[in-house]
């Protein structure tokens, strides 16, 4: 499904001629066709599934982040735009972003159904959040908040 409204998304930013949209789709696409490659290496003949295009987004954001701190520190603002200008696109296929106590209320929820009650049984309550969760919070920045809901 994902798929069909980026293919559909580069069809109207082509038609808007809107530049970035169109460059950064065809960025998507091309990842995702990747992507799919290796699944199919891998046994799993029809590409990835919507969670992992939206992992996949969410690590291209995360690069795009990584790298407007570098142009930045580099005093190169124009490229720091561009980056910003990409992320944006990139946004527009991700599930609205969960705030801190949405994702108190998530960690909470994995704890109950994962049975979760020491930092010791992290590992599957992250997989729950990501399983569950995925391209709705940054799991880099969740991990603090599980080891001390955790007790950690």
């Amino acid at each position: 499904m994902l798929r069909n409204t980026l293919n559909d998304a580069l069809k109207d930013a082509m038609r808007a001629k809107d530049a970035t949209a169109v460059s950064t789709v065809r960025l998507i696409l091309a990842k995702l066709k990747e992507q799919d490659i290796e699944a199919r290496s891998k046994g799993n003949q029809s590409g990835i599934a919507d969670g992992d295009v939206l992992v996949m987004l969410g690590g291209m954001i995360k690069q795009r982040n990584e790298s407007i701190a570098a142009y930045k520190q580099g005093n190169r603002q124009d490229l720091a735009d561009k980056e910003q200008a990409e992320i944006e696109v990139i946004r527009r296929f991700m599930p609205q972003q969960l705030d801190a106590a949405g994702v108190e209320d998530a960690v909470r929820k994995g704890m109950a159904a994962t049975g979760a009650t020491s930092v010791k049984q992290m590992g599957p309550l992250m997989a729950w959040l990501k399983a569950n969760y995925a391209g709705q919070m940054d799991f880099s920045q969740v991990a603090g908040t599980v080891k001390k809901a955790l007790g950690g």
